[in-house]
């Protein structure tokens, strides 16, 4: 198992994931085993599966066990494995941490249980009786547009005293919530702030961020490695390019179709036609039909046309 430094924040890109799928509840092997190694090629610091990007809520708890034994056994170590153990369900998130672990995963990422919204001492009461249960540490992931709640800035400097909590990824798109945890961090140095969305990652890492988890980074990776490559060495013209380009990826191939799905349908489409996997999505939501398809193509023809991917 391929761990981070201890002490220390865990720093990088980790992309979330697509889960390739060839059918219902049949994971596309060979696409999976395509997609890991090019991540890894483009110098990915680790990988996050069954998250929103993997479309975790949606897969078979059978599917979710088999994509995290595979992904394990193809990573061999080589970085670090998240795995959202997201849940309604208090024993199940228990179950797939448990799993997870000794499958080789080397943290887990937990959102507020999603469906029926908590209140902040009900959410830091369910992480006081989750926690010790879990077998590894967690990152928590702030998704306020999925799950109806917010960590709020008591809840997390609470959190902060819990060990086994050892950052947070934040996908609200609020950086005055992001610069409020940049401050919190200082009475806890070694946790990390990972950002969600990618077009806010240059931004994040100047001002106290540790990394970032980009979707994506499925498609790219090199392009986010080398972002995060540059804002670390302050290398200012250079992250403006590239950050460039990555709101080119965001304003063009995940605006395709009118669907709260179309970042993960693009993102699947796009290695699809890149033979890196298969894009089947899980129910209830589809591929992209022709037309789409065509506009994914033009979109990719375009965004590989400059030397910056």
């Amino acid at each position: 198992m391929k761990l981070m430094p201890p002490n220390q924040p865990w720093s990088g890109i980790f992309p979330p994931m697509v889960t390739p799928l060839k059918d219902r509840d049949q994971l596309d092997y060979a696409g999976l085993e395509r997609l890991i190694e090019h991540m890894l090629a483009g110098g990915v610091h680790g990988i996050f599966i069954l998250g929103t990007t993997g479309e975790a809520p949606s897969l078979s708890y059978r599917l979710r066990r088999a994509l995290v034994e595979t992904t394990c056994k193809l990573v061999r170590g080589r970085v670090p494995i998240l795995v959202g153990i997201t849940d309604t369900a208090f024993v199940e998130a228990v179950k797939l941490a448990q799993f997870a672990a000794e499958s080789g995963a080397a943290a887990g990422v937990l959102a507020a249980p999603y469906y029926f919204p908590n209140s902040q001492a009900e959410l830091m009461e369910y992480l006081r009786h989750l926690i010790p249960e879990l077998p590894f540490p967690v990152f928590l992931y702030n998704m306020p547009s999925h799950t109806k709640t917010t960590f709020e800035i008591d809840v997390l400097r609470e959190a902060m005293h819990v060990p086994e909590i050892i950052g947070i990824k934040d996908s609200s798109g609020h950086m005055l919530y992001f610069h409020q945890l940049v401050r919190l961090r200082r009475e806890r140095p070694d946790w990390s702030l990972l950002m969600g969305p990618e077009e806010l990652l240059a931004e994040s890492l100047f001002f106290g961020g540790n990394g970032g988890i980009a979707g994506g980074a499925n498609l790219f990776p090199r392009l986010f490695v080398n972002l995060f490559e540059a804002c670390q060495a302050a290398k200012l013209d250079e992250v403006r390019r590239l950050q460039t380009r990555i709101l080119e990826i965001s304003s063009n191939l995940y605006r395709i179709g009118k669907y709260s799905s179309s970042i993960i349908k693009g993102l699947k489409c796009a290695l699809h036609q890149k033979g890196i996997c298969d894009d089947f999505m899980a129910e209830p939501f589809h591929r992209f039909r022709q037309e789409e398809r065509q506009m994914v193509q033009d979109c990719l023809r375009k965004l590989e046309s400059s030397d910056s991917f």
